[in-house]
């Protein structure tokens, strides 16, 4: 071969093809990298609409919603622990990555039927009749969805890193960068796509908001993701399983734990460290390592924190989203969408901050080390929840007051020509159309009088509800007592009543003169459009219709939501980005994937510490449970800062290389001593080390 085109040897550890390289890279990584695109496009792409769809398909309150997806992101961060072990304690990287998106892809496929509602819409009134049904496939979708997605997470990149060879240290770091920007372009388009498929409206017997479109291209997407993995087969060097670092770490532990409960009485002398009593079993190389690993995990007891308020961008945040107006303009934005800024921001501020930032800081004289570095990204994530507290606020005040539980509202229309006295409660009413506010009565009955009434009329109104009192022009004939929602109409639609007030039928929709009947559009509001008793044809009608408000529209625009999108987004760069370096930095040779998997964990209890605040807290206002999370970012923040003002860098390999050193001198003792008088036993016994090391 060439340079640009090399071919393997068949040696046994590399598998041998036609033009195994292109362009001094293997080429089995491109195969790596499109499967990485797609197994993300198809994570993202569920994960952005999956809030939406437990709130408005399986008809979940905000709580439960918010509930079931972190449970669902922490899932997800707890399974890489058992793909790795499993990876490299059984099947080796490829077989794992083979058979759990097999998992997945069956998952996304489960998740995308579950979603169909003519299933069990018996009566196609496009409303399932059975919803335990699809509460359980989407359950049993989500479990294996998490099962797939963090089985594979830790042995794909790694996968990756294997098929370059020792020459090849260069090429291996570009391809660490293109993959992390396929996990980024993949996040990107997914967010953007699915929601606008969600959007859309389909169904076989009556149509509804097309979930199962949405889950279905993610289910597409990551078949294609498997079909691809399997094409580059015969190109892939696969390591065998070496066994799992992390079990041996474990087994370690738990054995100086057991020692020194043994040991406990005072007439055993103390150890400088308590991993210290695993000396009598384990190497003192291993125990010196765990103890550079375990004085990085003590670091991570604060971080849980920051990730509980990371991953409220796709459940608070975007159920924040549906309350706001996302009209660009040409561009209407879906609340679901607004995750998009995430990833934008992400391929926009790494490259800033290594490039510009950084330096310029450096250049000021500033020692910004990388616990330091963790700590801003820490206090920007809580001044986003800040932001996010004060547009909520703002949100807030578009919002009606709907009645207590004591309470009932009513709403008063005029539907004569003339102007009408009406006497309440609480005093008389000028009455021209339709009273602007609703009144809020404590009284289950009341009576009620107008103008020449011959007698006042007495009405039962319901607690907890609005209702509007329909006045006929003869206001002698019958008044009519209707009931209004007290909700604000969900997912952007509009509730609109019409109300007839002629003497004669208006058109085949009207059955009786005060019919009443609501149609739904895109503004996400309420509102009346009262046609009264004279109506002049053809020429001025819509004069003729008078219009009145009940609920306003989402009036706050949905840019409101970007500040707090930077925020959160350079405060991951800064934390996350910088947390992956030092945990890399901090950690022996032997053991990156021990402290990775305990970085995962803490995303995986953050997610579980919002589902206990959702659940248990039930705090009312929402503006107020975002200013708790900041809050308490805050004071971990501090505690952070404190923990990370008292730990000492170290380097690992300089550690490693003493107690090497100490090893290889102890060696040459142990020869000198016995070589001459039983040269036999020194070589026997000089292989059984060798080969305890090795294994170790």
């Amino acid at each position: 071969g060439t340079n640009k085109n090399r071919c393997y040897e068949t040696s046994g550890t590399r598998p041998s093809c036609l033009s195994c390289e292109v362009l001094g890279y293997p080429l089995s990584i491109f195969f790596i990298v499109v499967n990485e695109f797609c197994e993300r496009f198809s994570y993202y792409g569920m994960r952005a609409v999956l809030v939406l769809y437990f709130k408005y398909f399986l008809k979940w309150d905000d709580d439960l919603a918010t509930s079931i997806y972190h449970a669902f992101v922490a899932l997800c961060y707890l399974t890489p622990i058992l793909g790795a072990i499993v990876a490299d304690s059984w099947l080796g990287k490829f077989k794992t990555i083979i058979y759990l998106s097999i998992v997945y892809a069956i998952g996304q496929i489960v998740m995308a039927v579950s979603a169909i509602h003519d299933i069990t819409d018996t009566d196609r009134n496009g409303t399932p009749d059975n919803m335990v049904f699809h509460v359980a496939l989407s359950m049993i979708g989500l479990f294996l969805i998490a099962v797939g997605t963090g089985g594979i997470k830790p042995c794909v990149s790694a996968f990756g890193g294997d098929q370059f060879d020792a020459s090849q240290d260069k090429q291996r770091s570009t391809f660490f960068s293109v993959f992390y920007l396929c996990i980024n372009a993949g996040s990107l388009l997914s967010t953007i796509i699915t929601p606008i498929l969600r959007a859309q409206d389909c169904g076989i017997h009556s149509s509804q908001k097309c979930y199962p479109l949405a889950f279905g291209v993610p289910a597409a997407l990551m078949v294609v993701a498997l079909v691809v993995f399997i094409l580059g087969s015969g190109m892939y060097y696969k390591a065998e399983p070496q066994g799992n670092i992390m079990l041996d770490v474990c087994k370690c532990i738990g054995f100086a734990i057991k020692n020194r409960f043994k040991h406990r009485s005072k007439r055993y002398p103390k150890r400088q460290h308590w991993m210290d009593w695993a000396e009598g079993k384990y190497d003192k190389l291993l125990i010196a390592q765990i103890k550079m690993v375990l004085k990085v995990l003590f670091l991570y007891i604060p971080l849980p924190m920051f990730w509980t308020l990371f991953d409220q961008k796709g459940s608070r945040w975007t159920l924040q989203a549906t309350t706001m107006d996302g009209n660009f303009g040409a561009l209407v934005v879906q609340p679901d969408q607004m995750q998009t800024v995430n990833p934008i921001l992400i391929l926009t501020l790494v490259p800033l901050m290594d490039s510009v930032i950084y330096p310029l800081i450096k250049k000021c004289g500033l020692n910004f080390t990388p616990l330091k570095r963790m700590t801003v990204g820490m206090f920007l994530a809580a001044m986003a929840f800040v932001c996010a507290a004060l547009v909520q606020i703002e949100i807030d005040k578009t919002l009606p007051t709907f009645p207590s539980g004591s309470e009932s509202q009513l709403k008063l229309l005029n539907m004569g020509s003339n102007s009408l006295t009406v006497r309440l409660p609480g005093g008389p009413v000028e009455l021209a159309a339709a009273s602007e506010n609703y009144f809020t009565f404590e009284e289950g009955e009341m009576e009620v009088s107008a103008g020449n009434l011959s007698a006042p009329r007495y009405f039962n109104l319901t607690r907890e509800k609005r209702q509007t009192l329909l006045i006929p022009s003869d206001i002698n004939k019958e008044w009519v007592l209707s009931e209004d929602i007290t909700t604000k109409p969900e997912q952007g639609n509009n509730a609109v009543r019409f109300v007839n007030g002629m003497k004669f039928l208006f058109s085949d929709h009207f059955q009786h003169t005060n019919n009443v009947f609501d149609i739904y559009i895109n503004f996400s509001q309420k509102k009346v459009l009262f046609i009264q008793q004279v109506f002049i044809f053809f020429v001025v009608c819509g004069a003729a219709i008078t219009v009145v408000e009940d609920i306003q529209p989402n009036s706050v625009h949905m840019a409101l939501l970007i500040p707090q999108y930077f925020l959160i987004t350079a405060g991951e760069v800064v934390f996350s980005v910088t947390g992956l370096e030092f945990s890399y930095s901090q950690a022996p040779s032997n053991m990156k994937a021990v402290l990775q998997a305990g970085w995962l964990f803490t995303v995986a209890i953050g997610n579980f510490i919002v589902l206990i605040v959702a659940e248990v807290a039930q705090i009312p206002e929402q503006w107020a449970e975002f200013v708790l999370f900041a809050a308490l970012l805050v004071a971990v923040c501090v505690i952070f800062s404190i923990m990370a003002h008292f730990y000492t860098y170290i380097d690992p390999k300089e550690i490693e290389a003493q107690f090497q050193k100490k090893d290889d001198e102890d060696n040459k003792d142990f020869k000198d001593q016995h070589e001459k008088s039983e040269p036999g036993m020194v070589k026997r016994l000089s292989n059984e080390r060798h080969a305890k090391e090795t294994k170790l």
